[in-house]
């Protein structure tokens, strides 16, 4: 099975960018799923219906979030119905939405680190948990592991390695170069990066985030600009066994 997980989208030139490039990656490499991160969809700060559906007419299959699930309130009454977006796993019992969305054998889950980013239930015993449930039925199981600390990351990957597909880090916007398979078959990158501005501070003005580091006072932040840069990984995973075949990353530049 071909897989494509898609890096963070920021804002509007992340949208377009899929938009654009997506409909020929799913035909060049031949793509069963395509999974997104979406939670900076909105101007860069949590996910719209408009934008989601946006996401879904482009070719995206299941859309995934983090941290900022919760910044357009207008979203939250959706993450309870039919469209495939996650919020994370590991919120407490009775938090709008869900964090694991199944499609014949095949479970996308999404997870948030507790390491730099807040307080959340554990991901690695809310896996623990979800896994004795679903392995059962699904033969394949991807995780976005939405975390800060690549110790993190990593860790989870460890830790789930023979027991998922692919663990993929998401969250800081900056992709990394250790996509690999682990001993017990489970791919692993530690954050597969995002779809956003190149002339940027990870997707966000460049003026505006020095002014913060210079100054140590709040500015309102804008998106950057020029050409957009997608990140993306593209897993190949044994539909029998669930264990990945391959891991690349496929990273495409293109003009919005």
């Amino acid at each position: 099975m071909q897989i494509l997980v898609i890096g963070d989208i920021i804002g509007k030139p992340g949208r377009q960018a899929v938009q654009k490039l997506l409909p020929g990656l799913r035909k060049q490499f031949q793509l069963d799923l395509v999974i997104a991160n979406g939670e900076n969809t909105a101007g860069g700060f949590g996910l719209t219906l408009a934008t989601a559906q946006e996401l879904l007419e482009a070719g995206v299959d299941i859309i995934t979030s983090g941290n900022h699930i919760w910044d357009q309130k207008e979203i939250i009454p959706h993450l309870d119905g039919t469209l495939p977006i996650l919020r994370p796993f590991n919120y407490p019992p009775g938090t709008p939405g869900r964090g694991c969305f199944t499609r014949e054998h095949v479970a996308v889950v999404n997870l948030i680190g507790r390491t730099f980013i807040g307080n959340y239930d554990c991901p690695f015993r809310a896996m623990d948990q979800l896994l004795s449930g679903i392995r059962k039925n699904c033969s394949i199981i991807i995780v976005d592991f939405h975390a800060e600390a690549t110790s993190e990351k990593v860790a989870m990957g460890r830790y789930l390695d023979g027991r998922v597909s692919a663990v993929l880090g998401t969250h800081t916007h900056v992709g990394t170069i250790d996509a690999r398979i682990f001993p017990g078959g489970t791919a692993h990158i530690t954050d597969v990066g995002m779809t956003g501005p190149m002339e940027s501070i990870i997707g966000d003005d460049i003026q505006t985030v020095l002014n913060r580091f210079l100054t140590a006072m709040p500015h309102r932040l804008s998106l950057g600009s020029g050409k957009v840069l997608l990140n993306s990984v593209l897993l190949n995973i044994d539909d029998k066994s669930g264990q990945a075949v391959s891991i690349q990353r496929i990273d495409r530049e293109v003009e919005v």
